[in-house]
């Protein structure tokens, strides 16, 4: 039987985990994360789970220090695994495991290496994604790929959306090679880097909306950034907007920002082409179209921001 350290967190920590338990793996010790309570958690816990299946667990602020490597030296593991743990191994960790370390990322490596793939690859308006099994290096996420699995992304799925397919497909990728991995028989690609890049870590500001962009540049943020993350921001009237939910409308517009309410319905017009607003919230309080007209009237607003 192969022994593991699992580093994991999030929906898909809780899918893979539930994977390696599901074929055997001894699994000695699960580290993750304490929930940040500024944070929505809307995902699963990890820790409930290694709780509920006996497991030890442990939430180090820092797994690279000299007491969390001596614990895990201590259990002489043949792999690590890493689902969706947010800190980076070093390689004093890294040389640890007998088998190799691997990192389930959620990308197609070697695109969209780094932080927040599928947030990232819908602004970026692909027509894909999907999960890459890969062993760790140093570097985040351009060691030798185990297993892939595609998903699609449609024109109008939220990044909560296309995540719940990322994690179906880290499931998929981990559930078909496992068996290889443990028996030494898989086989590793290295990847060429030249195909791909790497991106950094998103804030809430970054959801704020350049109206001078396309219908389709702003829809892709909008559902890039739907809840339960921050939301795409405006402002209308001095008062601050949050728009949930768009699609992009057949009218080619005037090319001059702004919103138009009426007839029950709201849209914007942006630097080229329009956008349905079909969700939306003005100074925290969600509204539809005929609410906001009822209290501030129809016609067209301008945007602040």
């Amino acid at each position: 039987m192969s022994r593991a350290v699992v580093f994991a967190y999030h929906n898909v920590g809780y899918r893979c985990l539930n994977v390696l338990l599901a074929h055997g793996v001894d699994v000695a010790l699960v580290v993750t994360h304490r929930d940040n309570p500024k944070e929505t958690i809307w995902f699963e816990s990890v820790q409930r789970l290694a709780e509920l299946h006996g497991i030890p667990t442990i939430t180090p602020d820092n797994p690279n220090v000299p007491e969390v490597e001596e614990q895990i030296r201590a259990l002489q593991p043949d792999f690590f695994f890493s689902f969706y743990y947010r800190e980076m191994l070093k390689a004093p960790l890294l040389a640890i495991p007998k088998r190799g370390a691997l990192n389930m990322h959620g990308s197609l490596l070697p695109k969209y290496r780094g932080r927040v793939p599928v947030n990232w690859a819908i602004i970026r308006a692909e027509t894909e994604t999907g999960a890459t099994l890969h062993y760790m290096t140093e570097k985040p996420d351009n060691g030798d790929i185990v297993a892939q699995q595609a998903v699609p992304i449609l024109p109008n799925d939220t990044a909560h959306e296309v995540f719940q397919k990322v994690t179906v497909a880290a499931e998929m990728a981990l559930n078909d090679v496992l068996p290889a991995l443990l028996a030494g028989t898989a086989k590793a690609e290295k990847q060429d880097l030249s195909k791909g890049a790497y991106f950094g870590g998103r804030k809430a500001e970054d959801g704020i909306i350049d109206w001078s962009q396309s219908a389709l540049q702003i829809h892709n943020l909008v559902r890039a950034v739907a809840p339960p993350y921050p939301g795409a921001m405006t402002q209308v009237m001095g008062k601050a907007m949050r728009i949930l939910q768009t699609l992009v409308d057949k009218e080619q517009g005037t090319g001059q920002p702004g919103l138009f309410v009426r007839d029950g319905k709201a849209w914007a017009d942006c630097g080229s082409g329009v956008l349905r607003i079909v969700r939306f919230e003005l100074d925290g309080i969600e509204l539809n179209a005929a609410e906001f007209a009822a209290k501030y009237g129809t016609g067209k607003f301008e945007f602040n921001r």
